[in-house]
């Protein structure tokens, strides 16, 4: 008799709390789920709804050419290669915020970097060196 109780004891007690988990699960779908779902339509994908950003990124400096790094408004990052200088971006998107990124370094001894949102200057940098290098960073426009 030791020897049955001592085999079946880990199973029945697996069945105990599989049959107590459900009885547990049904009681509180009864109380959670007695009320209907109500189901809201919110999509308005119209651009109308929002005025869009324009974004404007702008690279100058003493060199000819240079490389520049910089976020499109998706947060993806971009990279041009040898691109002439001066160089000018302009991007737009309808998104409540973004964070303007960029990153360039020229083959002369100056370089700079100017953000624009909507047509107002948020960040503007100048570097000065051999093969100078520059960023503007925008945490949110």
């Amino acid at each position: 008799m030791l020897k049955v109780i001592r085999r079946i004891w880990l199973p029945a007690l697996i069945v105990v709390a599989m049959v107590a988990g459900a009885l547990i699960v049904m009681n509180v779908r009864k109380v959670f789920g007695a009320h209907p779902v109500i189901i809201t339509d919110i999509t308005s994908d119209n651009a109308e709804d929002f005025n869009p950003k324009v974004v404007k990124y702008e690279i100058f400096g003493t060199g000819s050419t240079a490389v520049i790094n910089y976020m499109d408004l998706e947060g993806k990052p971009q990279r041009t290669g040898r691109v002439p200088l001066p160089w000018t971006l302009t991007l737009q998107t309808t998104l409540p915020s973004v964070q303007p990124n960029i990153m360039a370094q020229g083959d002369g001894s100056s370089i700079s970097c100017r953000v624009s949102v909507d047509d107002e200057v948020k960040e503007e940098r100048t570097a000065t060196g051999l093969n100078a290098q520059t960023f503007c960073f925008v945490k949110a426009a």
